[in-house]
């Protein structure tokens, strides 16, 4: 049976997002959905271990009926009585059996971070600062492993470590894009070593 997120899914057509773990006891095959530099989704193979939890951001913190403290991350998970010092934009680590948050990343400069939409979708980098612009969209300045710098939206920056080490595992590249001579050259030299 197909797992996604630990449940069994039989519909051929589940979708699954950004994070989602899917697990293929039969073949003890376990996969993250990731992006890759190009902003597509990318099937990361990850090892049993890695498959028990998934890094959720926090859409909303809010209090819900009888005054109880809830949390809604991007997948649509709500958790309840969560660690107080979580706030908007945070990164909670859930475990995936009990859907309880084990730990969680502040979202602040010098923590690495996972770009999930725009131009600059599936890029990887450190947050180096963040722009307020009240009435427009915040802006998040980061830096990647090779100090390449870009800027983006803050809704589309999801931390996944804290300072240069990630929680998860990263898929080859490491987030980091080539320019498209350094892509022509590196498919170059493949193709020699080929011949």
């Amino acid at each position: 049976a197909i797992k996604v997120d630990g449940k069994v899914r039989t519909d051929m057509c589940f979708p699954t997002g950004f994070m989602d773990v899917v697990s293929i006891d039969k073949t003890g095959e376990y996969f993250r959905m990731l992006f890759d530099v190009k902003g597509r989704f990318l099937i990361h193979r990850i090892k049993k271990e890695e498959s028990a939890y998934k890094l959720c951001n926090v859409k909303s913190v809010r209090t819900a009926a009888k005054g109880v403290p809830v949390i809604t991350t991007h997948d649509g998970r709500t958790i309840r009585y969560p660690d107080p010092m979580i706030k908007l934009h945070d990164t909670v680590k859930v475990d995936i059996a009990t859907n309880k948050a084990v730990d969680f990343i502040k979202f602040e400069p010098g923590n690495l971070a996972y770009i999930t939409g725009g131009q600059n979708c599936g890029r990887i980098g450190i947050i180096t600062h963040k722009e307020k612009h009240p009435g427009s969209f915040d802006i998040v300045h980061v830096k990647d492993s090779v100090g390449h710098s870009f800027a983006t939206r803050l809704t589309n920056v999801f931390p996944i470590g804290k300072g240069k080490q990630a929680w998860v595992s990263l898929p080859r590249g490491k987030g980091v894009r080539l320019s498209i001579a350094e892509e022509r050259d590196r498919k170059m030299a493949a193709k020699a070593k080929e011949m």
